[in-house]
């Protein structure tokens, strides 16, 4: 199959990099290598592209030929992102984007079972080496942590009822593939409630992927690494696809942004503590109306973009 990926808010997040013919950029995930091939055709000096995805890799190293001698392309998982530049001899850049959704390739790939569109065997791994898969979530999780991550990854309603649901049908047999997977979901949501929305499993299929590879835990340090190696004036801009991803950068940059800690009664300053960062959206950048009819995959997307002080 071949290795397809609309790059959203492509044009959006590589205008705020305001590209240099001796910049160094870094793509944080790779994917197609879109966001890539953009900045390297506004002359940046170098693109590190990192993708945990080996078929990504080698897919993107074919789009990115022409340029061949301006990429280096990494396959490890963005929160490296200190140890890559390290290893590469690299001591600061000048601007990053990370664009945090699943990429077409991925979700129409019926084999790695990121869709419950397609019936697939139970994986999810961004990463194929790694060992845990959607298959280990579904089946060797307990009632009360599978309510907790489709809860909280999902933030599903109905939660509860779902994990028992599973819980009760892995009791009879194993639970191998999505199209499994999809119909127990369905039965655990009343008729009426499934009548609201968009498919009854696209949240709980949500959940597993972001338990599956760890998404939301490695976000916050990952962007306050990025922001670390950035050069004064590097820019940072980060596209998230749901509310959860969305809700950490907007936190992590306003953290980042803030000067003094120290306490009102405080008469002066003893923390030390001066912004790292200037926001540069206040509210974040949604996809075009054009975009949206070109790609429907991406009307959950944001922008939000800040700048190295």
């Amino acid at each position: 199959m071949e290795f397809k990926h609309y790059s959203v808010l492509l044009k959006e997040s590589v205008d705020y990099l305001e590209v240099k013919p001796d910049g160094i950029y870094v793509d944080a995930t790779l994917g197609g290598g879109g966001h890539s091939y953009e900045i390297l055709s506004r002359g940046a000096k170098c693109v590190i592209g990192i993708d945990q995805d080996i078929e990504a890799i080698d897919a993107a190293t074919k789009r990115l030929c022409e340029f061949r001698d301006k990429v280096v392309t990494v396959n490890r998982n963005f929160s490296n992102i200190k140890s890559i530049l390290d290893e590469l001899g690299i001591e600061k850049i000048d601007g990053a984007v990370m664009d945090l959704g699943v990429s077409s390739y991925q979700l129409d790939n019926a084999e790695r079972g990121f869709s419950y569109m397609h019936d697939a065997p139970l994986d999810m791994r961004m990463d194929r080496n790694t060992s845990k898969s959607a298959y280990d979530v579904v089946n060797t999780y307990s009632e009360q942590e599978l309510m907790r991550i489709f809860y909280e990854y999902g933030e599903e309603k109905w939660s509860s009822r779902i994990a028992k649901f599973i819980v009760e049908k892995r009791k009879e047999k194993e639970i191998l593939t999505t199209y499994e997977l999809s119909d127990i979901i369905k039965a655990a949501i009343p008729k009426a409630a499934r009548m609201d929305g968009g498919h009854p499993a696209k949240r709980i299929f949500q959940a597993i992927r972001i338990e599956v590879n760890g998404e939301l835990e490695i976000l916050k340090q990952a962007i306050c690494d990025f922001a670390d190696v950035l050069k004064p004036g590097g820019v940072l801009s980060i596209i998230t696809f749901h509310s959860l991803e969305d809700r950490i950068v907007k936190k992590t940059f306003v953290e980042l942004a803030k000067g003094c800690t120290c306490p009102k009664s405080f008469p002066v300053c003893v923390c030390n503590k001066t912004p790292e960062i200037k926001i540069l959206t206040s509210k974040p950048i949604l996809p075009s109306e054009r975009e949206l009819d070109e790609n429907s995959r991406s009307k959950s997307a944001k922008l939000r973009v800040a700048v190295k002080l």
